[in-house]
C-alpha cells in the first residue's frame, strides 16, 4: 500500500485554493475546504447530499446546526460542524448550481446516463488532487486521504490534544495517530532539542 502524505505547507494549501478558485473549480474547492476542515474520509465526503447539509431550502437555505452521518467504512454514527467559511463556499456552491436537495454536493458531471445520479469517483479526486498538488510544487504523494491527513496534521500542530485526534480518526492508539498524520519521530525528537532555545 502507497502512503499518502498530509499538506503541511499552509502557504501551498493557499495557493491551491486561489488556483481552484481563479480557474472556477467552485466544486473541486468545497470538497477540498470540506476535507482539510472536517477530517472527514474520503468517502463520507463524496455521500453528502444537499439535504445532508440543510435542513430547508428557499430564498434563504438554513443550515443543520449539527451534520449526522454514518461513517461508510465503520458504520458508526458521526457528528461534525461547519465553519463559517466552510458554510460560505457550500452557500456559493448550491446558488450556482442546479441540482436539487437529494442530490450529491459533488454530483458527477458526466454525460453517461449511468452516471448522472452519481458522485465523482474517488478517481475524480485523485486526479484533480495530484494535478493542483503538482502545480504548486508538492512533491510527496498525494491522494483522496490527503486531506483527512492535513486536517490531523494542522490540528495537532496547531495545539489539538493528540487524544482528541485518535478519538475523531477512531485509531486505536495515539502513535498510529501520530503516524497516520505525517508526525514522524525525527519531529517528536526536535521538539525535545528545541526547547533547550527557548527555555
Amino acid at each position: 500500500m502507497n502512503y499518502v502524505q498530509p499538506i503541511r505547507d499552509v502557504k501551498k494549501i493557499e495557493r491551491i485554493k486561489k488556483l481552484m478558485r481563479k480557474e472556477g473549480k467552485l466544486k473541486e474547492l468545497v470538497l477540498f475546504e470540506i476535507g482539510i476542515k472536517t477530517g472527514l474520509r474520503i468517502s463520507d465526503i463524496l455521500n453528502l447530499k444537499w439535504n445532508s447539509v440543510f435542513s430547508e431550502l428557499g430564498n434563504d437555505p438554513l443550515f443543520r446546526e449539527v451534520i449526522s452521518i454514518k461513517d461508510k467504512k465503520t458504520e458508526k454514527a458521526k457528528q461534525f460542524h461547519l465553519s463559517e467559511n466552510v458554510r460560505k463556499i457550500i452557500l456559493e456552491l448550491w446558488s450556482s448550481s442546479q441540482q436539487s436537495y437529494e442530490d450529491y454536493l459533488f454530483l458527477s458531471d458526466s454525460n453517461n446516463v449511468i452516471s448522472t445520479h452519481q458522485a465523482w469517483s474517488r478517481q475524480y479526486v485523485w486526479q484533480f488532487l495530484n494535478d493542483y498538488a503538482y502545480r504548486v510544487g508538492i512533491r510527496d504523494r498525494i491522494g483522496a486521504h490527503t486531506l483527512r491527513k492535513t486536517f490531523g496534521y494542522h490540528a495537532f500542530k496547531s495545539g489539538v490534544d493528540l487524544s482528541l485526534l485518535m478519538r475523531i480518526f477512531n485509531h486505536s492508539s495515539q502513535a498510529v495517530t501520530l503516524r497516520y498524520i505525517g508526525i514522524t519521530q525525527d519531529q517528536i525528537d526536535d521538539v525535545y532539542v528545541n526547547l533547550d532555545k527557548i527555555l
